[in-house]
């Protein structure tokens, strides 16, 4: 419950304080390569358990293929690769993770391979911290904020950041190419 606080003590009238004003945002957690990673779940449309998915030659090594989402093609990122980490092996848990990129006026759904889903949770904004300059496995302008949970760091990542524009258009031109081939 927010903590209220007289605006003015002649009018009695409540507020909320402004340290109440933080909102908790809620995120997905996943493993990647032991660490846990999470990324904002407003724009997480889906998981899906890892299945068929078909490799285009020619594409950068990160990117595992493309899967058909009721009639989309959606291009599937291998989060390890993308990061320059060792993808580990395919297994039951393996899931892809559907995410909404935005870039202008431009969305692109884009299929992120995980090693395992581990939950939904909620950081308040005061748990966030921002990207050391040192430390990380991952270029630090992938990463929104880092937040401890416990006895662990769970790091933030940011998904409009995670592919650059240049990439996300060479995804928009395989989508394209795979429409013309239909």
């Amino acid at each position: 419950m927010a903590n209220l606080i007289p605006v003015d003590a002649k009018s009695k009238i409540l507020t909320p304080s402004t340290t109440d004003m933080a909102q908790d945002q809620q995120y997905l957690t996943f493993l990647l390569n032991g660490d846990m990673y999470a990324f904002a779940i407003l724009h997480v449309k889906e998981i899906l358990e890892y299945g068929k998915v078909t490799q285009v030659p020619m594409m950068p090594d990160y990117i595992q293929g493309i899967i058909n989402l009721r009639g989309e093609v959606v291009p599937v990122v291998n989060l390890a690769r993308r990061f320059y980490l060792k993808p580990q092996e395919v297994n039951k848990k393996t899931c892809v993770v559907i995410i909404e990129v935005t870039n202008e006026d431009h969305h692109q759904d884009l299929g992120v391979m995980v090693d395992s889903v581990s939950e939904v949770i909620e950081i308040s904004d005061q748990l966030m911290r921002p990207a050391p300059n040192f430390g990380t496995k991952i270029r630090t302008e992938f990463i929104r904020g880092m937040a401890q949970l416990e006895d662990e760091f769970v790091i933030i990542l940011a998904e409009d950041k995670v592919l650059s524009v240049e990439e996300l258009a060479m995804m928009e031109q395989v989508k394209e190419q795979n429409e013309l081939a239909r």
